[in-house]
């Protein structure tokens, strides 16, 4: 029984240690298309540093790729 013990402990640290640090961040933000103008009100998963500027420099590039621009960032929180 200790051998399991040794051996599963260890595996679970493991285990949730990765989980922790894949955490994602679920950003709320408010973003814009012109022309036709549209307003856009989401939430979004992001990866990286749950910090507001780490997550706003994130989501920037993402909405631009999609031709969004960024007006703001509402809540940034752990998933």
């Amino acid at each position: 029984m200790k051998q399991i013990t040794r051996i599963t402990l260890p595996a679970l640290v493991l285990v949730l240690g990765a989980t922790a640090a894949q955490a994602a961040c679920i950003v709320e933000y408010k973003a814009k298309r012109d022309n036709p103008l549209e307003l856009f009100h989401d939430t979004v998963e992001v990866g990286g540093d749950c910090s507001t500027a780490d997550a706003t420099a994130r989501l920037r590039q993402q909405l631009a790729k999609e031709g969004l621009t960024l007006l703001k960032v509402l809540s940034v929180r752990k998933d």
